[in-house]
């Protein structure tokens, strides 16, 4: 049986998720840069993410058939973004971790790759569009 989305189409889509993930964290880190005590927060994934591309120490997944592999697409679905207090931060004089201009530019590095990556799928979707109208004439 053929699949719709390949194994890019899957890994962009959950990088898509991730990347939602680290935009929710970081502006809750910029919201809270005033506040006393906060300590920033850090959302790591592209290493488990590349990993999962790989196939490197993806355990086979439990299955009726004693045959079933794992895949990439298995290993993309149980990528977990690590969501850790920052500890690349010093403490202020209030207690307060965030660092304002590395939360912008994290925000704007993201914003930029999470965009890239909704035209890339913009892209794949068109190319779909264009076979299932066109391709058969």
């Amino acid at each position: 049986m053929s699949k719709l989305f390949d194994r890019t189409t899957e890994a962009v889509a959950k990088s898509l998720d991730l990347r939602q993930l680290r935009h929710n964290i970081t502006s809750a880190n910029i919201a809270n840069a005033e506040t006393p005590g906060y300590v920033a927060k850090k959302v790591d994934f592209e290493s488990e993410l590349t990993r999962a591309l790989q196939l490197e120490g993806v355990a086979p997944q439990a299955a009726t058939d004693s045959g079933h592999k794992a895949t990439i697409e298995d290993a993309i679905k149980r990528v977990q973004a690590d969501v850790a207090e920052n500890p690349d931060i010093s403490y202020s004089n209030d207690r307060n971790t965030v660092d304002l201009e590395k939360e912008m530019a994290v925000l704007a590095e993201n914003s930029i790759i999470y965009k890239a990556a909704i035209e890339l799928i913009k892209k794949k979707m068109a190319a779909l569009k264009y076979s299932a109208n066109e391709g058969g004439r």
